[in-house]
């Protein structure tokens, strides 16, 4: 080959490694920047009610299985459970119910766990967690029934706070999510109290 070809080749190259490289580190904030376009208008959040009647399957029934809804995260998705042991292949589903905390008709202290980021899996499902605001609704339809919740608390612990998934006295609902995006070394975890049970 001549020369001219052996830089051709390597501008090339060069060119591509850029590109990935570029690719990489703004793809953490693809999410984000897609979500602040779709709310730039900062319309609020549908209700839970509405996410539940928008999202029911083409014959007017509810979407399969046990569901959590945060309209203010734009998401109904099913309920994931599993065992412990298998606690890496159950967050890579999705939305995981840990086994040793409650559902919501059991009271105390139902507990959500989901991955906030990652490069190697899609179900990046808690990406939008930081989203939650104070007052903000949270639904489960557990067993065919809806449970709502409301956000009382937002806060960031590191990951020896294991108090979040202990059981409590009192009913509620606890989401966590490694935080922040980049170098998750704590746990972002939000707290929502039941307002009222519907259906």
């Amino acid at each position: 080959m001549h020369e001219r070809q052996w830089r051709r080749i390597n501008i090339g190259l060069l060119a591509a490694i850029i590109l990935v490289n570029l690719y990489t580190i703004a793809l953490p904030f693809l999410p984000g920047l897609s979500y602040w376009w779709k709310h730039r208008d900062n319309t609020t959040p549908p209700r839970v009610a509405a996410i539940v009647e928008a999202t029911k399957s083409e014959n007017g029934t509810p979407l399969p299985g046990n569901r959590l809804i945060i309209p203010r995260m734009d998401m109904n998705t099913e309920i994931v459970e599993g065992p412990e042991r298998t606690w890496g292949a159950n967050l890579k589903k999705g939305a995981w119910r840990l086994p040793f905390s409650t559902n919501p008709s059991q009271g105390g202290n139902t507990v959500i766990a989901g991955h906030r980021f990652t490069y190697t899996e899609s179900r990046s499902i808690f990406y939008y967690l930081d989203k939650l605001q104070i007052g903000d609704e949270i639904g489960i339809r557990w067993d065919g029934k809806l449970y709502n919740y409301r956000v009382e608390s937002s806060r960031t612990v590191p990951p020896t706070e294991v108090s979040v998934q202990q059981p409590t006295e009192d009913d509620r609902l606890t989401l966590y999510t490694c935080t922040p995006i980049f170098n998750p070394v704590n746990r972002l975890v939000v707290v929502a109290k039941p307002v009222k049970e519907a259906n």
